[in-house]
């Protein structure tokens, strides 16, 4: 990367910078996770290649300007685990995967005091630009884990029950405004109500895509697009689903 940057290097390279790379390092982690959802080891790892050369990008602009080097950014991460991971490296104690989300929480809590880094809101630390659904997950989390929550799976089934009476309302008013917040409010619920049955959202969300893809391929495969009848494609999807099962 440092040749492809230097003078009589790519021309391509050499006239990026932080703002027009970041939309690749966004595309190509979206490219591992689809390998992983394939199980395409093969095509994991060459992904997880291009995954990997978006950090070198970066680390070399920011070595070309003297702000740090790639070496930096190793050695920050490699302490960091050391340093909270103490029932591993030191004499802390984690019997629990809860225990040790918990002592890390704690040691990075500390780290900002050390640092002197003035407190911030709770729901400060999770970034505005993360993908609504991962951002939703996130955010419930952090008020969660303060205590503002509900108590059981049952209590989040009945906000949704609520949220849906609100959709209804809010169809019958006919305000575009009022449904794009109910909407909103409804899809929230739904990311709480599988953070309560331990169900990652985006994961289940991605899986679904995925069967429809397949079943919809089924459907295309075998009707004429468009053209044919819903009783028809109906039929065909039931049909894939049957195979599925």
């Amino acid at each position: 990367m440092a040749r492809l940057r230097a003078p009589g290097g790519c021309p391509w390279d050499r006239e990026q910078s932080f703002d027009t790379i970041k939309p690749y390092l966004v595309e190509e982690t979206y490219e591992v996770l689809d390998a992983i959802d394939r199980r395409d080891w093969r095509g994991l790892a060459e992904e997880l290649g291009d995954l990997m050369l978006q950090p070198v990008f970066f680390a070399q602009m920011a070595s070309e300007e003297n702000k740090f080097r790639i070496d930096d950014s190793l050695d920050a991460i490699a302490e960091k685990l050391i340093r909270r991971h103490p029932h591993v490296f030191g004499e802390g104690d984690a019997k629990t995967a809860d225990d040790v989300k918990r002592r890390w929480d704690e040691i990075k809590v500390d780290e900002k005091k050390d640092r002197g880094e003035a407190p911030r809101g709770i729901l400060e630390s999770v970034p505005r630009n993360l993908p609504a659904l991962v951002e939703a997950q996130q955010i419930s989390s952090k008020a969660a884990a303060v205590g503002f929550d509900w108590e059981n799976p049952d209590q989040v089934l009945e906000k949704l029950d609520e949220e849906l009476e609100e959709l209804g309302r809010a169809r019958a008013s006919g305000s575009r405004s009022e449904l794009e917040n109910e909407i909103g409010d409804l899809l929230f619920v739904l990311v709480n109500l599988a953070r309560f049955l331990k169900v990652d959202p985006e994961q289940a969300l991605r899986r679904t895509n995925a069967k429809f893809r397949k079943r919809f391929a089924h459907v295309e495969s075998h009707a004429k697009l468009p053209g044919s009848s819903i009783e028809e494609m109906e039929a065909l999807w039931q049909e894939a689903k049957a195979r599925d099962d």
